[in-house]
């Protein structure tokens, strides 16, 4: 699903697109999208695979429920 400007409705980049994180974590709750500790969730579970040390991709778009517990 993407809305008419080809962008993911949860404003999460689509499968193998790279995400550039923030350099450092302001720890609001809930976390952005672009934090390292977001990232470094998905990563985790399977998402997302690390490139270098602020980059990630995407292997798989997470649900919105997934998306949710990694920004919690």
């Amino acid at each position: 699903m993407s809305d008419t400007f080809g962008r993911n409705p949860l404003g999460f980049p689509k499968v193998g697109q790279r995400i550039k994180t923030k350099k450092r974590c302001c720890k609001s709750r809930p976390r952005c999208k672009r934090c390292a500790v977001v990232c470094k969730r998905l990563e985790a579970q399977g998402y997302a695979e690390r490139e270098s040390k602020r980059t990630w991709h995407m292997v798989v778009i997470p649900p919105k429920k997934v998306l949710k517990g990694a920004r919690a």
